[in-house]
C-alpha cells in the first residue's frame, strides 16, 4: 500500500472528470427515456448520450491504468474488515458498471434495426460492434440489450448513491479524511502523490 494521504492529481481529475460525465448520462438517459421529447430533440440527446458513454469508458479505462501505475491511498485505518470488504466490492462493481454500461450502449446501438452511424460529437465516426451488427433477429437482441443496459443504469445510480454517501459518512460522522484526499482544491499534503 503507498504510504500518501491523497490521491494523486492525475486520479482526482480522472475522478472529477468521470462523475461529471456520469451525471450527465445519468440526466441525458432519464430526459431520454421518462419524458416526452420531440423526435429531433430526443435523437440529438441520443448523440451526445452515446458520445459521453464512450468517454466515460475511456475514462474509466486511463483511470484503471492509472490505479495499477499508482495504486491509491490506504483505506481509513478505522475501518472494520466487513466495512473494508464492502469499500472494495463498491469500487469493482462501479468499475464493472463503468465498462460495462458504455459496451451494452455500444450493443444496443449495434443491434438497431435502424442502423444509425454514431459521430461522437458529430465530427468522430464511431463503428457497431461487428459481431451484432450482422445479427439475423437485430430487434430482438435489441430489446434484450436495452432490458440490460437500462437495468444497469438503475444499478449503477443506486451505487452512485451509495458511493456519495459513504464519502459523506466519512467527512460529516466519521471526521476522517477519506473525502478530503479526493477533493481537488483541498491543499496537498506531505507524501501526496502526483
Amino acid at each position: 500500500m503507498p504510504s500518501a494521504r491523497r490521491y494523486s492529481l492525475v486520479a482526482i481529475v480522472l475522478h472529477w472528470l468521470s462523475a461529471l460525465g456520469i451525471l450527465a448520462l445519468v440526466a441525458m438517459g432519464l430526459a431520454m427515456t421518462q419524458l416526452e421529447l420531440a423526435p429531433m430533440r430526443k435523437f440529438e440527446l441520443y448523440q451526445w448520450h452515446k458520445s459521453l458513454g464512450i468517454t466515460v469508458l475511456l475514462l474509466t479505462l486511463l483511470c484503471l491504468g492509472w490505479r495499477l501505475l499508482r495504486p491509491p491511498p490506504a483505506l481509513p485505518p478505522g475501518m472494520t474488515k466487513v466495512e473494508r470488504r464492502a469499500a472494495n466490492g463498491a469500487h469493482i462493481l462501479l468499475y464493472g458498471l463503468l465498462i460495462g454500461m458504455p459496451l451494452t450502449g455500444w450493443a444496443v446501438v449495434s443491434a438497431s434495426p435502424f442502423n444509425i452511424p454514431t459521430l461522437l460529437y458529430g465530427t468522430i465516426p464511431w463503428p457497431h460492434l461487428p459481431v451484432i451488427a450482422t445479427l439475423v433477429d437485430k430487434a430482438s437482441a435489441e430489446k434484450l440489450l436495452a432490458v440490460v443496459h437500462a437495468g444497469g443504469a438503475w444499478i449503477l445510480i443506486a451505487l452512485l448513491m451509495l458511493h456519495v454517501g459513504a464519502a459523506l459518512r466519512h467527512h460529516f460522522i466519521l471526521r476522517d479524511d477519506t473525502l478530503r484526499r479526493m477533493l481537488p482544491l483541498v491543499a496537498r499534503r506531505p507524501g501526496a502523490v502526483r
